[in-house]
This record gives C-alpha cells, structure tokens and sequence, in this order.
C-alpha cells in the first residue's frame, strides 16, 4: 500500500497524522508513506528527523483581515497544485489523507483532479477553512468529536482523534518523584505548551488559595513566564514548573485538569478519561475551542469556564465541587472515556485499506 499523509502548521494536525501513520505501519509491514508539508513550519524539520520521506511545498494561510493581500497567496497555492500533481504522479499513492491545516488544500484538491481517493480528518468541532473547501469531494471525512458530522456530508464517520489511541499505550508517571504525596488528590493547571499571559495573570492571585487545601496542584507556567512565579510565596501544596515532557503520564496519576480546550489536550483528556475544567482561548479562529469544551461539556464531561469569568472564588469553587463528589468524578470519567474512541487510529487505518482494498 502507499499512501500520502499530509497535515502541517500545528502540533494539533501533526500529532494526529503522525498517530495515524504509526498504526498504519503497524498494521503493513510494506507500505509506503509519503509525508507533504510546508517547507517552513514545524513539520518541515519534525516529519524527516522521524525517517519519513517528506516533500515541502510553499503554500501560505488566507488573511482574514486583509484580504487583498490574499492575491500572493493564491499563486502560491496554484504553484503548490501544479507541484503536487507532478509529486502525485510519480509516488502513485493507493489514497490521500489530509490531516489539516492549509498545506492540504493543493495536495487533496492535485489528487481528486487525478482520480486518487481521499480522505480528511478534522480535530475541533468547528471545521478549518481547508477541510470545509474539500469536503464536498473527498471520498471519507473522519471527525475528532461528535456534533462535527453538522458541518459536512453523509461520508462522515465519528472515529475520534487518533492521538487519544496513542495515550493508551502511555505509563502512569509516578507523581511521588516530583514531591506529591501518593494518597492526596493530584490537580493539574497548564496552558498550552508556551503558557498563557492573560491566565498568568490571574492565577498569581488563585495560587495563593490553595494555601490548606487537602490536594496538592502541579501548575505548569510556560517557559516564559516562570520567572514571574518563582517571585511568589508559593503554598507548599504547590509545585511549579515551566515545562513537562512527561504530561501525558502524570495526566494518568492525576484527578483533574484545569487547561486550555484545543483539539490536542482534548484528545489527551478524553483518551484517560481524566475530569477536566475548560478554560477556552478567546483568541483563536472561529472561537473553535468553546465549541470544543461544550462537546465535552454537553455530555457531563468537563467544566466549561470562560476566560472572561476566570477569578479565584469560581475556579476553587469548581474544583473543590468535583474534588469532593467521588460520584461526580466517576461520572465525568466515564463520559469523558466515550468521547475518549482508545481505538481511533485503528478504526481509521480499517477505512483507509477499505478504500485501497476496493
């Protein structure tokens, strides 16, 4: 089998392919993989340090706000389709997946003018402008969380986000290494991977109410900011910290998390099933992570707080609510696992030879 993965501009559709090209090596000893991105973001220097062959093309994003300037984009993304149809042509891929993010645009739309099949999968509730402008041809539309299915045809199949297969397969970290106590509540507060300057703010103040509560908090700052926390009088039920390489499996020793509801840390929740409190970026496309967290929130899954209503008495409110109602964690556990789809890359994977199959 070969195939032609493409996805690029953010960990949020890098992750899920990589997933995705992960189970399909498992799963065909031959196959052959071909990986098309961007020549300048971070899949261009990510995808080939992993052996897989890559090819970048320069492709540039719409500018929302000014739109003649959209003119050289464009070209650009014309040049991209005349380079992906020659690409095309000489890897003569079985299908084509498209993983998000703009760079998928001339590659899907290069392959459907060729006749190859193709496929797309969207992580967040609200579709990205690439994945809507292709919907209507691709032969498969795979979704990360149910009330997507919305926004597209009747080729659509609720798989999951693949990353949450891989979180399965991820140890439980051992907490008591880091100076948590192994039989006290683990709470973890972080903000994406750089941090968030509008919730660091706040959460100088909200620090300090943990000060003798029954559970200890790891809170990850963002290297940025770490310098500003470590001025503070920390409780010492407290530990920060400006980065974690091993989230995902402290996520597995911890009973709730406090953070962000972009499509990756969404998968990573409901991949463990761990009761989360939302706290959406007000500043991203379409407000896309509000109607994350609400999937998850219309199931009973998390707590969904705007970043607007964020303040010391509502957030300790919220997670003393959960930490204290044993049922309530249970409950918001299980609903979160549902969501969670542990065997989503394999369920993609079986699409994905179906179509070759035929």
């Amino acid at each position: 089998m070969r195939i032609v993965v493409s996805a690029g501009g953010t960990g949020g559709h890098i992750y899920p392919a990589l997933a995705i090209i992960n189970k399909l090596k498992e799963r065909n000893k031959d196959i052959e993989i071909l990986y098309i991105g961007t020549t300048d973001r971070m899949e261009a220097t990510m995808i080939p340090k992993k052996n897989i062959p890559y090819v970048g093309i320069e492709v540039k994003g719409l500018d929302r706000k000014h739109l003649f300037k959209n003119v050289k984009s464009f070209i650009c993304t014309y040049k991209a389709y005349k380079k992906c149809k020659k690409v095309l042509k000489e890897f003569n891929p079985d299908v084509v997946l498209g993983v998000g993010g703009y760079v998928t645009l001339p590659v899907l739309y290069a392959a459907h003018k060729l006749g190859i099949p193709t496929m797309i999968h969207e992580q967040n509730s609200i579709p990205g402008l690439s994945n809507k402008m292709v919907s209507n041809f691709v032969n498969k539309i795979f979704i990360s969380l149910p009330g997507s299915e919305t926004y597209f045809n009747e080729r659509t199949i609720f798989t999951g986000n693949p990353r949450s297969e891989e979180i399965v397969e991820v140890k439980t970290g051992d907490k008591t290494k880091l100076g948590f106590h192994k039989t006290k509540k683990l709470v973890i507060i972080v903000m994406g991977s750089l941090g968030s300057a509008t919730i660091n703010e706040t959460m100088k103040d909200i620090i300090l109410g943990f000060d003798g509560k029954d559970y200890e908090v790891l809170y990850i700052t963002g290297e940025a900011y770490y310098d500003d926390f470590k001025k503070l009088d920390v409780p010492s039920n407290v530990k920060l910290f400006a980065k974690r390489e091993d989230l995902i499996s402290l996520m597995k020793s911890a009973d709730l998390i406090v953070s962000r509801a972009g499509a990756t840390i969404i998968s990573e929740i409901v991949g463990i099933g761990l009761p989360s409190i939302l706290i959406p970026s007000p500043y991203v496309t379409n407000n896309h992570q509000v109607k994350n967290a609400e999937s998850l929130e219309k199931r009973g899954a998390c707590i969904l707080l705007e970043e607007a209503n964020l303040n010391k008495d509502n957030l300790l409110k919220e997670i003393d609510s959960i930490l204290k109602d044993k049922e309530k964690r249970l409950s918001m556990h299980s609903e979160s696992l549902k969501l969670g789809k542990v065997d989503s890359a394999t369920r993609i994977c079986e699409e994905i030879e179906s179509v070759v199959g035929e």
